[in-house]
């Protein structure tokens, strides 16, 4: 199985690369992990639950960290055992960098790009499912992981520089909506307006 991916996020490089090492941080991303720890010099334990199809398992395993360029990216490679459901083992990259214009002005406000890519080989029952299966079980995780992030990281740091200035654009829009229905429900406002420049046309008629 190869998989590759990319995602904008919404803090900057530094504090996606410390998110990316924190081995609690990965461990309360991680769908159905309950435990990631450090055990060695960039290795670490892992223990996660497994749901393919039909097929359940709780695969124990390591995770080893290598090429490491901070705040940049590293590599990884993994491998575990989930019993008669089978092993999976394989690698995976992982780049971080701002996005453009993030050097100028407001390196915050910019956030960064996370590029990724897995090459994974699984054996035992959870082969035999087929690799559509098992690809969409892979892109679900994922998709899981990084939701699971981005709110992480909003609650770690706040909403992105830029929705949070959006949301405050909005607001006084939506109060000013809101007082302009108000008026218009007690006779006020546009409603007046309108009848006001209708009057003459109905007196010249």
């Amino acid at each position: 199985m190869e998989m590759l991916g990319n995602r904008r996020l919404g803090v900057t490089q530094q504090q996606a690369w410390d998110a990316l090492n924190d081995p609690e941080t990965l461990k309360k991303c991680i769908p159905g992990c309950d435990k990631f720890e450090l055990t060695g010099d960039n290795q670490y334990s892992v223990a996660l639950a497994v749901k393919i199809g039909p097929v359940s398992a709780k695969f124990s395993g390591k995770v080893a960290l290598s090429d490491i360029v901070a705040p940049d990216g590293y590599k990884l490679s993994f491998e575990g055992q989930g019993g008669v459901a089978g092993f999976a083992k394989g690698s995976s990259s992982v780049t971080l960098r701002p996005l453009d214009g993030a050097a100028e002005a407001a390196p915050a406000a910019a956030g960064c790009e996370l590029d990724y890519t897995v090459q994974a080989q699984v054996g035992g029952k959870i082969a035999q499912l087929g690799q559509r299966l098992i690809d969409g079980a892979a892109k679900s995780t994922a998709d899981d992981f990084f939701k699971r992030f981005e709110a992480e990281m909003q609650s770690r740091y706040g909403p992105p520089p830029a929705a949070a200035a959006e949301e405050a654009a909005e607001a006084p829009a939506e109060k000013a909506g809101m007082m302009s229905g108000l008026m218009k429900k007690i006779g006020l406002g546009k409603k007046d307006d309108k009848d006001a420049s209708a009057a003459p046309g109905d007196a010249s008629s």
